[in-house]
């Protein structure tokens, strides 16, 4: 008998050397301290993908101070294959939301922005949140707990995380105050247990 899949979160940005690997190491750390180590799986990936590439490094020391480890991450691609092993797809940008429903339009129903997401998250009363005794089925109930708030929730006012990469130290910072801005809530609806 083969082992289910760990259950997987995907964040996606464009590169896959700033905003994807900062939140998908931040979430993991999170999902690591409300589940255990190996409970959940967050991986990102970019849609066009510095393949192989670290983190970029004002990205990285960004990282380090949230409290978060750089080390070992390294860039992919995004791919139809990448976009059906997740069981939560989270994007850096409307466009890129879109772009993971273009792989895999089955995606559209679990693929979220993460603004949107922590908005909607949030949004989820108590009774309706998901419990985590099956990581695989909390993530498909947060997916949906998450669609059923859409119309109960004003549209976020952010096009998404500002993409640092190759810009000033003044867009690294606003990269910064939008990470701690949505992290709360994200890790509140990864964390629940």
């Amino acid at each position: 008998m083969t082992a289910a899949p760990t259950p997987t979160v995907l964040v996606v940005c464009t590169g896959n050397v700033c905003r994807s690997p900062l939140l998908e190491r931040l979430l993991q750390r999170e999902v690591d301290a409300a589940h255990g180590a190996g409970a959940v799986a967050v991986r990102s990936a970019g849609t066009r993908a510095l393949v192989g590439s670290a983190m970029d490094d004002r990205s990285a020391q960004l990282l380090r101070r949230l409290g978060g480890d750089p080390e070992g991450f390294a860039a992919r691609s995004l791919t139809d294959q990448v976009v059906a092993g997740a069981d939560l797809v989270l994007t850096a940008t409307p466009e890129h939301r879109s772009d993971v429903v273009r792989l895999d339009p089955r995606a559209l129903r679990r693929t979220f922005t993460v603004h949107e997401f922590a908005a909607l998250a949030d949004a989820v009363p108590a009774r309706d949140r998901p419990g985590w005794e099956d990581p695989a089925e909390a993530l498909a109930g947060l997916a949906r707990s998450a669609r059923a708030q859409r119309g109960t929730v004003g549209r976020p006012s952010s096009s998404g995380l500002v993409d640092p990469y190759r810009r000033s130290d003044e867009v690294y910072a606003a990269l910064e105050q939008q990470v701690r801005e949505v992290l709360p809530a994200l890790a509140r609806a990864l964390g629940q247990g």
